[in-house]
This record gives C-alpha cells, sequence and structure tokens, in this order.
C-alpha cells in the first residue's frame, strides 16, 4: 500500500465514510510474505515512497514470475526489475506484460507514470560505452515518475561537446554524471551545475583502469563540492537516489 492509498483511507475515516474496522481490515495485509525463495515487501512504497524493486541477476524466470505476481496482487501497479537477462525476460513475458530494454537489461511490468517530480533529471556520459549503466539510470528514474534528459558521449575528451549543453545541465533539478576511464566527467559537471550531481563509474576501460576502480578513486577525491558517488556501474543506484530528490519539496 502506497503513502497516498494510506492517507486516502485516513482522509474516508474522517470523513465518516469508512469505518474503523473497515479501515483496519484493510491495513491488515502482512507487509512481508514468505514465499519459501523470497518475501517480497509490501509496505516498502509506505515506509520510503518508492515500492520493492526486483534484482533479476541469479533468479530464475519463474522465481521472477511468482514475486511479481505477488506484488501486482498486493496492488503495486507498476514493477521495476533490474539485471535481467534477455532470455528471462522472454520467458517472464509470457506470464506478465513486461516491457525490456536489452541494453540497459532493465524490465518494466505495467504501466509508466506520469512525471510527478518537481524538475529535470539530466543523465550524462563521458562516452557511449557508458550507455548500459546510464540507461538503467535513466529508466529506474522514468519508472519513478520523473522527467529524464539524456546526454551521451559528452566526455572530457571533447569537452566543447559538454559546453553545448550548458542549458540542460544548469536548469536540471539533478545529474548523474557517468564515465569510466579516469572519471573526470563529474568534476567538470560538478563545476558547472548549481545541484547535486551523483557521480556513477563504469567498468568501461583499459586494464589500469582496474574494472572501474580508477573512476571510482578519482570521483570519490573530486574537488568540485556537491558531487556524491555510487558503486560501480550502479545506474540503478543513482536513479533511485537521483529521483528521491526530484520529490524533496519544500515543507
Amino acid at each position: 500500500m502506497e503513502q497516498k492509498e494510506v492517507r486516502g483511507l485516513l482522509e474516508e475515516v474522517a470523513a465518516g465514510s469508512l469505518d474503523v474496522e473497515q479501515a483496519m481490515l484493510r491495513l491488515k495485509g502482512a507487509p512481508f510474505e514468505d514465499l519459501g525463495f523470497a518475501k517480497p515487501d509490501y509496505h516498502r512504497a509506505l515506509r520510503q515512497g518508492i515500492a520493492e524493486v526486483i534484482y533479476g541477476a541469479g533468479k530464475t524466470p519463474a522465481q521472477i514470475v511468482q514475486i511479481a505476481s505477488h506484488m501486482r496482487s498486493r496492488g503495486q501497479e507498476t514493477i521495476l526489475i533490474t539485471r535481467m537477462s534477455g532470455e528471462a525476460a522472454a520467458l517472464v513475458r509470457r506470464e506478465l506484460p513486461l516491457q525490456y530494454d536489452e541494453q540497459s537489461r532493465v524490465g518494466v511490468i505495467g504501466e509508466q507514470p506520469e512525471p510527478d517530480g518537481v524538475g529535470r533529471i539530466v543523465v550524462a556520459t563521458g562516452g557511449t560505452s557508458d550507455i548500459p549503466v546510464a540507461e538503467e539510470a535513466a529508466r529506474t528514474a522514468e519508472t519513478f515518475g520523473n522527467e529524464v534528459v539524456r546526454l551521451y558521449d559528452v566526455g572530457v575528451a571533447g569537452i566543447h561537446r559538454l559546453f553545448a549543453c550548458r542549458e540542460e545541465i544548469m536548469s536540471a533539478r539533478v545529474i548523474i554524471a557517468i564515465a569510466g576511464m579516469e572519471g573526470a566527467l563529474a568534476s567538470v559537471i560538478g563545476g558547472m551545475a548549481d545541484c547535486p550531481v551523483i557521480a556513477v563509474p563504469t567498468s568501461v576501460g583499459y586494464g589500469a583502469s582496474f574494472g572501474g576502480l580508477s573512476a571510482l578513486l578519482s570521483m570519490l577525491n573530486s574537488c568540485a563540492s556537491g558531487v556524491s558517488v555510487v558503486n560501480i556501474d550502479n545506474g540503478f543506484g543513482a536513479g533511485y537516489l537521483a529521483s528521491m530528490i526530484n520529490h524533496l519539496r519544500e515543507k
């Protein structure tokens, strides 16, 4: 049950159109369910504002179908599945209305919500090779109700490409900067923008990049203020955090 559903329920009780016992019955649904191999968390949307996401790697198609089916039966209209193989997607699609993007390995069951975030999230990459991670971030943010602007292949090797996007960068509410190699893109964007920058190091690069460790350390040591860093190749984590920031409103 999402926060807006609980609020609506309480408003019905306050208005007298729903009695306390009926409200209690609707709230009694267990916060999680034990499926033997998984315990779907049905109250996560109530606690955090965002419903549970399925991490697809390591799960069989049958497990994904069963988890998603139970989530749908409890009222979750949109279900995000990350790190999902194409083979798993083909099998899941036989049972559920799945939309699947092969490049990012992201699957979405149900309809995409209309954007309701405060502003726009910019997703920028150093190179084309970083796009799979960027698309994981972008599709995650879109699934959580955000407008996303994509700026791909604007790395520092041709920095004029980035400067040509000044308007998009300076008008963003949140920016996700994704780069491998030496990871310099995050620092440059951090020095241009007046909004939070979420840096994502990728495993793209030659030997001494150490599978993204070089970019990670560069981003952690950024001299630009307002830059935070998520784990290597963690597009989902960046998209999730960016959505949380973009939904913050002054109280």
